[in-house]
């Protein structure tokens, strides 16, 4: 069993570890099952494609496994019916189950005032139109929709298009899923009945339950997290957070316990367990789960950085 009171040593071992770095990468070719085994572990692969050396969630896998075929990444995730993605953490990969732990996050979708489509004067017949041509035409990237003039662009803006906007608009309240993405990344969605389990789609899990198990995946995945550590991993609201946290300690899933230099306490699983030791070296991207919550890192690692091309230019 962990202490109530763990050193900053034993806090960077259980985190480690939960992250998947308490075994030395396999000596053979990563295979799909090597794959499956991190994304799961994770609960997500957040995808960015600030593409310097390789898109963020290709790098999370490789630091985990080495080198490995990043084709049966996408065959994994787009062809098996076992992953989708969503708003989790940021846009991510999760596994199929993930998508009625996510339906409160759909029905909160708040599209972003400024966007394209939501300045678009006709908004609302455009939107309906979009529906109407993949329910009959099937899968279809922007590229394939009426193109409409659109606001004009603020110098330092996003490209984005009125038909790229309305299906992220769509995407984002679940009207909308993600069936591939094609080589230059571009989304190509389709309708979700198409795409998700019906036992997923139709599946109703109540909002404290969701975020409750939620809260216990990104426990597992970060090993020791304070509760606004945790309710970043999927974006919660902190105040609710805490609120399903205690829920959960009393439930006797999570337990409460400090860490030398830490201001507020931290939660670890029941049943978790430091590791005597890990000798674990790998590349991270700036966007790994081990590192992108940067206060955590922080206190974990002693270790400051921003990405700074999210940075006003005088700031870098």
């Amino acid at each position: 069993m962990v202490p109530d009171r763990l050193s900053i040593a034993e806090a960077r071992r259980l985190a480690l570890a939960a992250q998947g770095f308490a075994k030395a990468p396999a000596t053979i070719p990563p295979g799909t099952n090597d794959i499956e085994r991190v994304i799961r572990r994770l609960g997500l692969l957040q995808l960015d494609f600030v593409n310097v050396l390789v898109p963020a969630h290709y790098l999370v896998v490789y630091s985990r496994l080495g080198a490995y075929d990043r084709q049966i990444l996408d065959r994994l995730v787009y062809e098996q019916g076992l992953f989708t993605e969503q708003w989790a953490h940021e846009a991510s990969v999760v596994p199929m189950e993930a998508w009625p732990l996510l339906r409160f996050r759909r029905d909160e979708f708040r599209p972003y005032p400024g966007s394209p489509i939501m300045q678009f004067r006709k908004k609302a017949k455009y939107l309906s139109e979009v529906i109407e041509i993949i329910n009959k035409k099937g899968a279809i990237t922007a590229t394939d929709l009426p193109a409409v003039k659109g606001p004009k662009r603020k110098p330092g803006d996003w490209h984005r298009s009125v038909a790229r906007s309305a299906l992220e608009y769509h995407f984002g309240f679940g009207r909308l899923a993600v069936a591939r993405r094609l080589p230059n990344f571009q989304r190509v969605y389709d309708l979700p009945e198409r795409l998700i389990h019906s036992q997923q789609l139709s599946k109703l899990i109540q909002k404290d339950d969701a975020q409750r198990e939620l809260l216990l995946l990104a426990a597992g995945a970060f090993g020791v997290a304070t509760a606004s550590d945790l309710a970043d991993y999927y974006r919660l609201p902190v105040p609710e957070a805490r609120q399903r946290l205690r829920e959960l300690e009393e439930h006797g899933a999570l337990r409460p316990v400090r860490v030398d230099g830490w201001a507020e306490p931290a939660y670890v699983p029941a049943t978790a367990v430091i590791p005597p030791g890990i000798e674990s070296c790998a590349l991270l991207s700036p966007f790994d789960p081990l590192v992108w919550c940067r206060p955590r890192t922080e206190r974990l690692f002693d270790f400051h950085y921003r990405i700074e091309i999210y940075l006003p230019e005088a700031k870098r």
